[in-house]
């Protein structure tokens, strides 16, 4: 392997993916934001759930808001469906990992939630569950997506979706725009 090539290779995909993102995402990102900005204001919480590096996603982006981003600010209700493995465990176990997230919206999620699933191919079975029961709950659905968005785009609004089929690329945008999230939402805090 040319360690060299391979290195440079990387980085002008993430760089070609980072500029189709900017220029496809712009208006989903800015009405995710808006959303999300109502949603803290009022006193609701944002809940994030994904598989995989998603989950991890989910997790870190919960983070930075209960914590912080940047800056010291009042803390952000915010939490990830994806870290407490007795409940992960149990639904698993008696409902199936269909319900995983679904579920644990039943039991936390309240009207005027934002509730934001992550999935970079967009057809993951328990995020898109998860969406509907949000709906239902009265919460806003929302995603982050990639590739054309598969299932989701009938379950997620507003739904960002990366212009790219590749995993790697896809979660790398992900994480981008989550931190740009979690920026904003910073700037409205005090």
């Amino acid at each position: 392997m040319d360690l060299d090539a391979f290195y440079a290779s990387e980085l002008d995909a993430h760089a070609n993916v980072l500029a189709a993102t900017r220029e496809a995402v712009r208006e989903p990102f800015l009405r995710l934001v808006e959303v999300c900005a109502g949603a803290v204001a009022a006193g609701n919480t944002i809940i994030f759930f994904g598989n995989g590096g998603s989950a991890a996603d989910a997790q870190h982006l919960a983070t930075e808001l209960v914590v912080r981003y940047k800056s010291e600010r009042d803390p952000i209700r915010a939490l990830a469906l994806t870290t407490d493995t007795s409940t992960l465990t149990a639904i698993g176990n008696d409902f199936g990992f269909d319900d995983l997230f679904c579920r644990q919206l039943e039991a936390l999620a309240r009207p005027g939630d934002v509730a934001i699933g992550i999935s970079t191919s967009g057809n993951s079975e328990n995020v898109i569950r998860a969406l509907a029961a949000a709906r239902r709950l009265g919460a806003v659905a929302a995603g982050l997506g990639g590739g054309g968005g598969g299932r989701m785009r009938d379950h997620a609004d507003p739904f960002v979706i990366v212009p790219s089929d590749d995993t790697a690329r896809i979660q790398e945008m992900h994480i981008t725009l989550g931190h740009m999230l979690c920026g904003a939402l910073e700037a409205g805090r005090p």
